[in-house]
């Protein structure tokens, strides 16, 4: 159950990602923020993995793995570049509600392409995220 603290952490961490993101965005275009940010990210991640000694296992990632990083990468850039588009332009209740609602995209393309079940309760729960997230951002 390890997963869950890391899990919270990153939800409270993520919502000030919306907080400081939409003040931090005044005046200033949201994708020259957004690299901005993923700058900063990139060298703290640098500095965290030199501090574990993390770099000892880097020639090891080859081939799908590393492929499959590098889409996870792309795909993490493009959502940060929606994401403070959107945060810039429009409510951070609203945005975050629409958002969260990758938890649903997640939970079907899991069961696609990872073989995880798709359980009447998983779906249940998707469609009770669904719905809230569209209450918030309506």
């Amino acid at each position: 159950m390890n997963w869950i603290f890391y899990a919270v952490g990153s939800a409270i961490f993520a919502s000030l990602v919306a907080i400081f993101g939409k003040l931090g965005l005044k005046g200033i275009d949201s994708t020259m923020a957004t690299t901005v940010r993923a700058v900063v990210m990139a060298v703290f991640l640098v500095i965290v993995s030199l501090s574990l000694k993390k770099f000892s296992g880097l020639e090891t990632i080859v081939g799908k793995p590393l492929l499959f990083i590098i889409l996870s990468g792309v795909a993490g850039a493009l959502s940060w570049l929606c994401y403070f588009f959107a945060i810039k332009s429009g409510p951070v209740s609203g945005v975050v509600a629409i958002d969260r609602t990758s938890v649903v995209f997640a939970l079907l393309l899991a069961a696609l392409f990872l073989g995880e079940a798709l359980t009447a309760k998983t779906a249940l729960g998707g469609a009770l995220i669904l719905g809230g997230a569209l209450l918030v951002a309506l």
